[in-house]
């Protein structure tokens, strides 16, 4: 739960394709206002459209912390890697690291921290402290994003409800379960590293009782219909303690991402399913909205599956990124007191 330093300075190494630095992307599109600019190695071929900088140029600009923002095979480092986050200490830089090759592993960048005396974060390493959850109830209102699926867009709904709730001067925090989300908070738990004891302990620590009337929305992991993730999601529900559940799906995708032949479930059996699990730590939770990820669809055909959902399941249903989530933010402030207003 340490706070990583800003502004940032945003590593691509040698990226050749856009997947590859989601990470470095996420930050640049939710909190550009922490990034002065990306480092790109040579025979990199994609850009943020971020400023070009060296480490040391990044330092005269101001930025506090290199991001290694990038997802490779195995999460590994390698001998490049390894060399720019030396070069980026010597300079003065602190380093964050979302891969599951911790900086710490390695003695040589250990070393370079310490004479330049700065700080190494390793986004996938959970605090030492976790309690196991105890599900007793805490003061504050929260929000959880569930999936019937995995990355379905969790974490962006996530962000885009913090954006509309404090747009209406709502106290609204985004609290960060997975890497890009813990560097966009600058603070949170990597939910998927957590041992499975620990997770809904872990939930309660990054939402702790808050007296303000405000929310925390807590950004969702994995689906408890994906045989491979169902166990993180679960924790987070028994953890979150939410008042109010967020489902998100994403449209026309053809089955379960890793798994082929699995289709997605039916949205009112997720739904349900959900709630179900939610209740077990707040007996009070309710849905307020859906949101979709309507990509693969024209803007016509996303509004009609849109209208479709809305029918089915009784919820407002939308796109965060093509028609934003004020209605899924009308529908949150309709159910709850108008207390929640700053």
């Amino acid at each position: 739960m340490k706070t990583i330093p800003t502004p940032y300075l945003l590593y691509l190494g040698n990226a050749k394709d856009e997947l590859s630095v989601k990470t470095s992307r996420g930050v640049a599109a939710w909190r550009p206002e922490l990034c002065v600019g990306e480092y790109r190695a040579e025979g990199c071929t994609v850009t943020l459209n971020l400023p070009q900088l060296g480490f040391t140029d990044a330092v005269a600009k101001g930025a506090k912390t290199l991001v290694i923002g990038i997802a490779n095979a195995g999460g590994l480092m390698g001998a490049q890697i390894i060399e720019d986050a030396i070069a980026a200490l010597d300079a003065g830089l602190n380093v964050a690291s979302g891969l599951h090759d911790r900086l710490k592993s390695h003695p040589e960048i250990v070393a370079a921290a310490e004479r330049n005396d700065r700080k190494l974060f390793d986004i996938r390493q959970p605090p030492a402290n976790l309690k196991v959850g105890n599900g007793e109830p805490r003061a504050g209102r929260r929000l959880l994003t569930v999936g019937s699926d995995c990355s379905v867009g969790k974490m962006y709904s996530t962000l885009a409800l913090e954006k509309e709730l404090r747009s209406r001067n709502i106290n609204a925090d985004f609290r960060a379960t997975g890497q890009t989300g813990i560097l966009i908070a600058q603070s949170g738990i990597p939910i998927d590293a957590v041992i499975a004891d620990f997770i809904s302990g872990a939930v309660e620590m990054i939402s702790p009782a808050r007296e303000d009337n405000g929310w925390d929305l807590i950004e969702g992991q994995g689906s408890l219909f994906h045989p491979s993730y169902a166990g993180v999601s679960l924790g987070l529900l028994h953890g979150a303690q939410a008042d109010a559940l967020v489902l998100c799906h994403e449209l026309d995708r053809p089955h379960m991402r890793g798994l082929p032949g699995r289709p997605l479930p039916d949205l009112a059996t997720c739904l349900k399913a959900n709630l179900d699990a939610a209740k077990v730590t707040n007996p009070n939770a309710i849905a307020v909205g859906v949101c979709v990820n309507a990509s693969r669809l024209s803007p016509e055909q996303a509004r009609k599956a849109c209208d479709e959902i809305e029918q089915s399941l009784g919820l407002p249903c939308q796109d965060p990124i093509a028609m934003g989530v004020n209605r899924i933010a009308d529908k949150l402030i309709e159910c709850f007191d108008k207390s929640v207003a700053a």
